[in-house]
């Protein structure tokens, strides 16, 4: 699910930014279109619109930069490459072991009379690199700045995916400081938005931004002092990314290009094979799984964003994978997803898709499904229902119902925890789509019965007046 938008286009240079609303990641094409000449930044797994902008308007595609390692998503470096000859480009802290010219902090990628400067920002990771974008037809001043994972609209990149949460801390606020030294005009282009990993809770959905806007308005980059910044920065970080290890492998070491196409098996067939070994990942929509669905599958939802990330969080490591869709193309969709989270290991698809499996007749099972306004009636009703939380540890600590258990949905790849068995378990979160993950994880394993609260959560029983608590 790329999303392109068009930024700038003058006389003579092209500016595009590319979206994965999926995975909340930002890449760039910036081409001069005297000579000819493009570069892609961070690509993507799925290089297909790179090709297309480049196509249309007449550029080769003759660089690639990576800003980083990446850890949260597999880039399409390697498909690229592959598909245009570009030469690499990446800071050599990096360690990369594919072919690539070393992008050292000053170093320029040269379009032409466009320009890019490397400006090392570590932090993130210790090898990251922004990119001070120069246009010299309208002047010698960097005109804008693509921070990669160093700074965000509202938010900067977490620091504990390559060393000591504190250690990369301290970096950051160093290139923090640096980015701030820019004019305030420049423009910000961020590497990811929000829904990322990358990223806490106050990364804003916003593609853009300035030096100047961010310098008065995101908290992280006001605090001046290191030490406040470590701790602010350390005291809120989240899950780690699905598979961080082996995302990161695959970045940094020889091209990754092939995509293996699963095969579509019929219902039974399917059925047969993933019963000997996997999980099967169904995402249609919670209100269809609830109703009807493979049993033992886990809802994962593919509308919106997030989805490759919640499937390989929930998933096993080593599992291979089953898809399930309302038809084959949602399903191929969600291979192609689940491909840029490095989980390729996709086993089969279902032949025509769910609806498909029902006509032949085959078992299926249900959750029941009830909107968060009906659970107060439901627990007053039957005092021997067990409230299970599926939001994160920081969620139910801030306010959460008496009673309640927290299990985070993702810590179901791990088992249900201390979760009992032989009880009503109504399964909740902010607004229903964790919940429907974590009740179908807890009906896999033969928890329940199992009721998937939907249609708001938490807040709504707040806004409900039920007591609530904190800790």
């Amino acid at each position: 699910m790329l999303i392109v938008r068009m930024s700038y286009s003058g006389a003579r240079m092209l500016f595009q930014q590319v979206i994965n609303e999926d995975l909340g990641c930002a890449s760039y094409l910036v081409g001069d279109t005297e000579t000819g000449e493009a570069v892609v930044v961070d690509p993507q797994w799925e290089i297909t619109p790179y090709l297309d902008v480049a196509a249309r308007r007449g550029l080769r595609i003759t660089h690639i930069i990576e800003t980083h390692t990446h850890a949260d998503h597999v880039s399409g470096r390697g498909r690229l490459h592959e598909a245009t000859g570009a030469t690499m480009h990446v800071s050599p802290l990096a360690g990369a072991e594919f072919p690539h010219e070393p992008l050292d902090d000053g170093a320029v990628v040269d379009l032409g009379g466009v320009r890019l400067e490397a400006m090392h920002l570590p932090g993130h990771r210790p090898e990251h690199t922004g990119l001070l974008l120069i246009d010299a037809r309208r002047g010698e001043e960097p005109w804008a700045v693509l921070t990669g994972d160093a700074l965000f609209v509202g938010d900067v990149g977490r620091p504990d995916l390559a060393v000591d949460a504190a250690e990369g801390a301290r970096d950051q606020h160093g290139s923090i400081t640096r980015l701030m030294e820019l004019p305030d005009w420049v423009e910000v282009y961020p590497g990811h938005i929000g829904g990322s990993l990358c990223g806490s809770s106050r990364i804003s959905a916003k593609t853009s931004s300035t030096i100047g806007f961010e310098r008065g308005h995101s908290p992280l980059v006001a605090t001046t002092d290191v030490e406040d910044f470590t701790h602010a920065l350390t005291s809120q970080l989240g899950v780690k990314p699905p598979d961080l290890d082996r995302v990161v492998g695959m970045n940094s070491g020889p091209l990754v290009t092939a995509r293996a196409q699963a095969p579509a098996l019929e219902g039974d067939e399917f059925v047969r094979r993933a019963g000997a070994g996997g999980v099967v990942i169904d995402g249609r929509s919670s209100e269809d799984f609830s109703a009807a669905h493979i049993p033992g599958s886990l809802s994962v939802p593919a509308t919106g964003s997030g989805f490759a990330t919640r499937a390989a969080l929930v998933a096993g490591r080593d599992e291979t994978l089953w898809l399930v869709g309302s038809d084959e193309a949602q399903e191929r969709d969600m291979a192609v997803r689940l491909a840029s989270v490095g989980r390729h290991e996709i086993a089969g698809v279902l032949a025509g898709g769910f609806p498909a499996y029902l006509a032949e007749g085959l078992p299926t099972a249900s959750i029941e499904r009830i909107p968060a306004s009906d659970l107060p009636a439901r627990l007053a009703s039957d005092t021997d229902i067990l409230v299970v939380d599926a939001r994160d540890e920081p969620e139910f600590a801030e306010y959460h119902l008496p009673g309640s258990v927290n299990r985070p949905y993702w810590a179901f790849r791990d088992g249900p925890g201390d979760i009992p068995r032989g009880r009503t378990l109504a399964v909740i979160c902010a607004g229903g789509k964790r919940a429907g993950l974590a009740a179908s994880a807890l009906a896999r394993e033969g928890h329940g019965p199992v009721i998937h609260v939907d249609g708001g959560g938490v807040q709504t029983l707040r806004e409900l007046g039920l007591e609530m608590e904190q800790g």
